[in-house]
């Protein structure tokens, strides 16, 4: 007898409908799965097999042929071990819905030896595509069930074990779908784990990230150790606004994929924070590996990558950061595979000014000119041009941590981000992009004129700092964000000159 069972696979961010088609027919017992499948697939017949003894049913001896269509699209992973042992036990007759009704149902899962559910990844591109392709109903493993709270227009059945999922089609248990979550709700549960009021002085700083937080900017923190950069960078998501159901949605399924999601919660809320080690691999930053996973810089989309003490991280594996950067995507390409993942991130940076950590502070700085260049030249001229801000961060004084004064905290810092991004949503509502960062040229023109003094300004600035094109557009992105926070509709004399400070320290430190 034959049966089709709906399944589904994983490409990139999307998922795909996978027929599962078993034939099982008279001849000596063997098991056998075309269809382009991998190793993991094609040793299902051990857990398949031992499920379904192990739940209390008949396994066929007989000649079991399983196809995986499309042919010709490679699958791979164990999400299709429920669906193969539903198609087994239907074309054995040992269920008992009709198959009109179970064409409305499709089922992803694990199967472990005992017929016990596991968890699997990229459950949410894949209830995403189930709904847009019109499939009514899925079954999942319980364990993946905080994923499908927030899909609307689908039912999800979460299963615990192969017996309950063929119970609930014989219409000998009842499973209730997932109830659907508010958003809303979910959001204003969580706390955020850092807050501008926690750190003393560094006022200068805070304006910057204040002002990089608006824009969308990205940021190096420059200083000698202990000045509290790290501690910075990790208040830095407190201020950023809040992320759209749209945003939260993708930020997710990217998450999905790469197993990293928490299963309670089922989305995230919060801008993700990324802080990979300087020993991370180009492969680890980017993504790609035999799957062509997401990578961090991936994992950071919609929020903040950190890289803590950017000169010790791999100069080549730096440099892989340029064009994502730039357009916001990374392409991995693997073998016959090749998959975009979204990029969109504000980066992050601090390192010391030199080796010892002490040049230009208070303290005697023991390098010589030749480390101190050698240790600045580590991060690239085009890796620079690409870093909106470049911020000294000073040691704080005595009195500054002795006095006691409430520092403003990053709840009323984030109401001026939020009315500055209110102003960047209305100017870009036709352009597609949600802030000054991600500015096109064209944009640039059309949104950030000048008047004759600070025309003439930027013109000096220009010539002293020997500014490349990149670096002048990135002056003109800060300045625009810098009057948005202001509340102004022109940039004046006073926002251009602020944002041209922030990138004097390029002259200082790399001239």
């Amino acid at each position: 007898m034959l049966s089709i069972i709906n399944s589904f696979g994983l490409l990139g961010l999307d998922g795909y409908l996978v027929k599962v088609e078993t034939d099982i027919n008279r001849g000596l017992p063997s098991y056998d799965v075309v269809g382009l499948a991998d190793a993991a697939i094609k040793e299902s017949k051990q857990r398949v097999m031992s499920a379904i003894k192990n739940q209390g049913y008949k396994y066929p001896i007989n000649k079991i042929t399983i196809n995986l269509a499309p042919a010709d699209m490679k699958k791979e992973g164990s999400l299709y071990d429920l669906a193969i042992s539903v198609g087994i036990l239907y074309a054995s007759e040992q269920v008992e819905t009709a198959r009109d009704k179970l064409e409305e149902f499709a089922f992803i899962g694990e199967l472990s030896l005992d017929g016990t559910l596991r968890k699997i990844k990229g459950v949410l591109p894949i209830l995403i595509t189930a709904r847009n392709l019109g499939i009514k109903k899925i079954v999942v493993p319980s364990e993946n069930a905080g994923e499908a709270s927030f899909i609307e227009g689908l039912q999800v059945y979460p299963a615990k074990d192969l017996k309950q999922v063929i119970q609930f089609l014989n219409n000998e248990l009842e499973i209730k779908p997932v109830e659907n979550l508010s958003y809303e709700y979910i959001k204003t549960t969580r706390k955020p784990s850092g807050d501008f009021a926690w750190i003393r002085g560094q006022a200068s700083a805070k304006r910057a990230l204040e002002i990089s937080a608006a824009g969308g900017h990205n940021v190096l923190l420059i200083g000698p150790p202990g000045s509290g950069k790290t501690m910075l960078a990790k208040a830095f998501p407190s201020i950023l606004p809040d992320m759209t159901f749209d945003e939260a949605l993708e930020t997710t399924k990217i998450h999905s994929i790469a197993g990293t999601l928490d299963s309670n919660i089922g989305i995230i809320t919060e801008r993700p924070f990324r802080s990979p080690h300087h020993t991370a691999t180009i492969v680890a930053l980017t993504g790609g590996g035999s799957k062509a996973k997401p990578g961090e810089i991936s994992l950071a989309h919609n929020g903040v990558l950190f890289l803590d003490e950017m000169p010790e991280y791999n100069k080549h594996t730096l440099e892989a950061l340029r064009q994502p950067l730039e357009d916001g995507v990374i392409t991995v390409s693997r073998n016959a595979q090749t998959v975009e993942y979204p990029a969109n991130f504000i980066l992050i940076a601090s390192m010391n000014p030199c080796p010892c950590g002490n040049y230009g502070s208070d303290k005697l700085c023991k390098c010589t000119p030749h480390q101190v260049h050698k240790y600045l030249s580590k991060v690239s001229g085009p890796l620079m041009d690409r870093i909106d801000m470049l911020i000294e961060v000073d040691r704080v004084k005595y009195n500054e941590l002795s006095e006691n004064v409430s520092e403003e905290p990053s709840s009323e810092i984030k109401k001026r981000v939020d009315a500055a991004r209110i102003i960047q949503s209305k100017r870009f509502e036709k352009d597609k992009i949600y802030s000054n960062g991600k500015m096109t040229n064209q944009m640039i023109k059309k949104y950030c004129k000048l008047d004759e003094d600070s025309s003439v300004l930027l013109e000096m600035s220009f010539s002293r700092l020997k500014l490349t094109a990149r670096a002048y557009n990135r002056i003109l992105k800060v300045a625009r964000t810098i009057a948005d926070l202001d509340g102004s509709e022109d940039i004046h004399l006073d926002h251009l000159a602020e944002a041209i400070n922030y990138r004097s320290l390029d002259n200082k430190y790399w001239s």
